[in-house]
C-alpha cells in the first residue's frame, strides 16, 4: 500500500471533531509516563461502567475460558483489563508521537537474535502475536530494532487513518503495510525475506479456519499461519510483549521459531498456536483483549455466547 498523503479534503467541517480529539490526545501524551499510566487506569474504570456491551462480553469470555478459577478472580481480572484498555489509549499516542529516544527508553527486548539470523539467511518470518492491550506500542518498540510489515484493514475515517498509518510506519522507513486481504503481497513479502506482523487469535468466521480448543471451548481459528509458513516458505517466530509493574516499560520477547511448523495438518498447527496462546495469556490476562468476541462462530447447532447487539434506530425523515 502507498503511503498516505494529507489531502485539503480532509479539513471539511465534518471532519473537525476528530482532529480536535487527536489534538486533545497530541497534548495529554507529552505528560509524563506514570501520570499517563494513572489516566489511563481511570479512563478504564469508567469504562468499565459506561460500555456495559464490552464488559459483558468480557465477563463471558472470562468465564467461558477460566470457569475454575473463583469468581473474585475473574472479578479482578475484569477490572485490571478494562484499567489495561484505558492505558492502551495513550500507548497507542506514545506510539504514534513520542521522540523515538523518549520511546525507546521503555524497552526490554531479548530474543532478536531470532529475527536477525531468519533476515541474514533471507527467510521470511511470519512474527506470530496476539491481541493484548499493549500490540499498537510492542509493534513499535519491536520496529525500532528490525524491520516488520504489518497487516492493515483501512479506517473508516480517512483522518483517524492517514494519522494511524503515519504514526505506525514513522518508526522504520522500510516497513510497508499489508492490507489483510491482500494475500499475494503477503506471499510476496515472505518470499523476499521480510518479516511480517499477524494475530491470528480472532474470530474470523467460518472461511479458512477450523474448530479447535481455545482454553478448553471450541474456537473458529484461522488456518493460515501454516498457509502463509509453507507457502511463504517462512519461519514462524512468536512475539510476545509485557506492561511491567511500577512504570518500568515494557518488555518485548522475541521467542524461538517454532520447529516442524507447518506439519501438514492444518488443524493440528491450528491447535499448537492456540495452546501457545493460551501458555501467552495465562502469564498476562489482565493485559489481553477479552472485549472481542473471541467465541462468537460456532459449530452447527450451538448458541452463540454472546447477547445480541442492540443496534440504534435510525431517525425517520419528515
Amino acid at each position: 500500500m502507498s503511503t498516505p498523503v494529507f489531502r485539503p479534503a480532509l479539513l471539511h467541517p465534518r471532519y473537525w471533531p476528530i482532529w480536535l480529539g487527536l489534538g486533545l490526545l497530541w497534548l495529554v501524551v507529552r505528560l509524563p509516563y506514570r501520570a499517563l499510566l494513572w489516566l489511563g487506569r481511570l479512563l478504564g474504570r469508567g469504562m468499565l461502567v459506561s460500555m456495559p456491551e464490552r464488559r459483558r462480553i468480557a465477563e463471558t469470555n472470562l468465564q467461558l475460558c477460566f470457569p475454575q478459577w473463583p469468581e473474585e478472580r475473574r472479578a479482578q481480572v475484569l477490572h485490571d483489563n478494562f484499567e489495561s484498555n484505558g492505558i492502551a489509549l495513550f500507548e497507542m499516542a506514545m506510539a504514534w508521537w513520542w521522540p523515538p529516544e523518549r520511546l525507546a527508553r521503555l524497552a526490554r527486548i531479548d530474543g532478536l537474535e531470532h529475527l536477525q539470523r531468519a533476515a541474514a539467511a533471507g527467510q521470511g518470518v511470519v512474527l506470530t502475536s496476539l491481541h493484548f492491550t499493549t500490540l499498537e506500542l510492542g509493534a513499535a518498540l519491536l520496529g525500532q530494532q528490525v524491520t516488520i510489515d504489518g497487516m492493515y484493514r483501512e479506517h473508516r475515517n480517512p483522518v483517524f487513518d492517514l494519522v494511524q498509518r503515519r504514526g505506525r510506519e514513522r518508526h522504520n522507513a522500510d516497513a510497508r503495510a499489508i492490507e489483510r486481504e491482500d494475500v499475494r503481497a503477503m506471499f510476496k513479502s515472505l518470499r523476499n525475506g521480510r518479516a511480517i506482523w499477524y494475530a491470528p487469535d480472532q474470530d474470523y468466521g467460518r472461511k479458512a479456519s477450523v474448530f479447535v480448543p481455545f482454553f478448553g471451548v471450541p474456537a473458529a481459528t484461522v488456518t493460515a499461519t501454516s498457509a502463509f509458513a509453507r507457502l511463504g516458505k517462512a519461519q514462524v517466530i512468536p512475539f510476545t510483549q509485557t506492561r511491567l509493574p511500577d512504570a518500568q516499560g515494557y518488555q518485548l520477547t522475541v521467542h524461538p521459531p517454532l520447529v516442524n511448523f507447518p506439519s501438514g495438518d492444518e488443524e493440528a498447527d491450528a491447535l499448537r498456536i492456540n495452546q501457545w496462546a493460551e501458555q501467552a495469556i495465562l502469564e498476562q490476562p489482565e493485559q489481553y483483549m477479552w472485549v472481542h468476541r473471541r467465541f462468537k462462530t460456532r459449530p452447527e447447532g450451538e448458541e452463540r455466547p454472546y447477547a445480541k447487539r442492540r443496534r440504534r434506530k435510525r431517525r425517520s425523515r419528515a
